[in-house]
This record gives structure tokens, sequence and C-alpha cells, in this order.
């Protein structure tokens, strides 16, 4: 397999990175974050005025200033959030009390006696990486569901990180087969549900009071094979630990698609309570709103 230079340069700069942040204190590399945080907002002048218009028309209650604090301290929360991810697999078991402040729990093991698995329901809010560690570390056999990056020399190095308590990636791509087959040997399977997919595999569903194309493939799964479903979020507290819950299962009812996408509504719903918690920590850099196309006629 040959590797462009472009990935060479950009996996070379991230382990040049990695290995500053990984060498000094936690408290002193979340300071280098916060820098490439705000650093980013000025380079990433694209990505700002993306984010911009999506809180905007989102939340149009918000002031221009109130947007603006708050993508400035979304920027500096993404900065950190990279630092901890480049430092995950430092993190020891017997620190998970020191660093996560952990509540109800009781929900996700109630789901897991059912014996049919767990699909954990979450988004791109707080540090949502922090499964990886936080469910081993409880004794949570887990699976996260997503898509492999385009550098593969990135994604390798980042997967050994994600990896290294015993977690798994599951290739989004590749169907619902070993999503199923993870579900099956009784694991926690977790899938972000707050991305854009085009249709099929999607329904229209309204987040945050815009129309916005939500998959439909885990609804499906849950609905037919009546698996538990959990909502789990992590997020950062003013001192830099993190609050990690889950909330009580749910056993999604009825038939058809109509039943398919008042479900993924309901789930959407429930990412969108969770984001509305500190909307400074979601990931409004990207496009999750997306304008059909209509095809002009000649």
């Amino acid at each position: 397999m040959s590797v462009s230079f472009k990935y060479y340069s950009e996996y070379l700069g991230l382990r040049i990175v990695a290995g500053v942040v990984r060498f000094l204190p936690r408290s002193a590399a979340l300071v280098l974050g916060r820098l490439l945080g705000q650093l980013a907002m000025k380079l990433l002048a694209g990505r700002y005025r993306l984010a911009y218009d999506n809180m905007s028309k989102a939340m149009p209650e918000l002031t221009d200033r109130e947007i603006r604090r708050n993508l400035r301290q979304c920027f500096v929360h993404f900065g950190m959030s990279g630092i901890d991810l480049l430092r995950l697999d430092l993190f020891s078991p017997d620190e998970l009390d020191q660093f996560f402040k952990i509540e109800g729990f009781d929900h996700l093991r109630q789901a897991l006696e059912l014996g049919r698995g767990v699909i954990l329901l979450t988004g791109h809010l707080g540090f949502w990486e922090a499964g990886a560690f936080v469910l081993p570390a409880s004794g949570v056999e887990c699976d996260m569901v997503g898509r492999p990056m385009k550098n593969p020399l990135t994604d390798a190095y980042l997967t050994g990180i994600r990896t290294h308590f015993g977690a798994r990636l599951l290739n989004s791509r590749k169907g619902g087969r070993r999503i199923f087959k993870s579900l099956g040997a009784g694991h926690a399977v977790a899938v972000l549900l707050d991305q854009h997919i085009s249709p099929p595999g999607s329904t229209e569903t309204v987040f945050f009071g815009r129309k916005a194309m939500t998959s439909t493939v885990m609804t499906h799964m849950a609905m037919k094979h009546q698996i538990p479903v959990v909502p789990m979020f992590c997020l950062r507290s003013p001192d830099h630990r993190y609050k990690a819950w889950t909330e009580p299962m749910l056993l999604l009812q009825g038939e058809g698609e109509a039943a398919v996408a008042q479900n993924t509504q309901l789930l959407t719903e429930i990412v969108e309570a969770a984001i509305r918690r500190d909307v400074t920590q979601w990931f409004w850099m990207h496009k999750r709103w997306r304008v059909k196309k209509v095809r002009k006629r000649k």
C-alpha cells in the first residue's frame, strides 16, 4: 500500500505533538491543548464559519456575542480533548475515580443482564473517546462503531490508543454483520448518532428545530431483535475531570418504517437533550444539516 507524502507529513506532525504531550504532565499538556484549540479557531476559518452558521440556526435565541463566546470555548474544548485522546492509554484503571465521575452505571448493567448486548447511544459530545477507557476499566466489554480515517498511518496510530484497554473498533462501512455479532457476544456497542447519513439507511429527523438525515441501522436492529438502547455521554468539568453518565434503557417498540422514523426521532431528541447540557462541547464544525440538492431541468 502506497502512502502519499501528504499523509506521511500529517502522521509525522501527529507523532511529534503526541511525543510532546505524552511526555508532559497532563495539566501542562492540557494548557498546550487550549493553545492549539485557539490556534485552530484562527487557522480553520472555514470550519469556524460553518460552526457559527450551525449554532446560529440551531439556537436563534443566542446573540452574536454569545455564539462567538460559545465557539471560542468549543474550539478550546476540542483542543484539550485531542490532547486527552493522545494520552488516553496513559490513564490507569486505578485512576478511574480520580478523573471520572460516573453516574447511572446501573442502567447499563441492568441492560447487559438481558443477555442481548447493548447499543450505547452517544454523539460527538464532550470526550466521547473516554468510553474506550471507562467501559473496560468498569468491567464492560465494548466496541465502538466508526469510520476509518483517510490517512491510514494516522488511523493505525489512533486505533492503537483507542483499543489499548480492550475495546474494539467496528468499521461502519462494512455493514451491520459485525455489529450484530458483537451484540450477540454480549458486548456494549457504542454508536454516534449525530452525523449526516445519506439515504438509503437513514430517515429525516428534526434536530435542533431543523431537518437532518439520521441513520436508521441501529434503530432497525434494536426494534427487530429487542436489543436495549442505553444513552451514555461524557462531559468535561471545569476542573478538567469528566462526568460520564448513562440513562435508563429503552426497548424500542413498533413495526414498519413509520415506527423506525418515530424511534429514530426519539433517539435524536435524547442526543439533543444531552448536547443542550453544554452546547460548547458538541462538534459544531461538521455538516450535520445538509440541504438536499435539486437538479435543475435544462
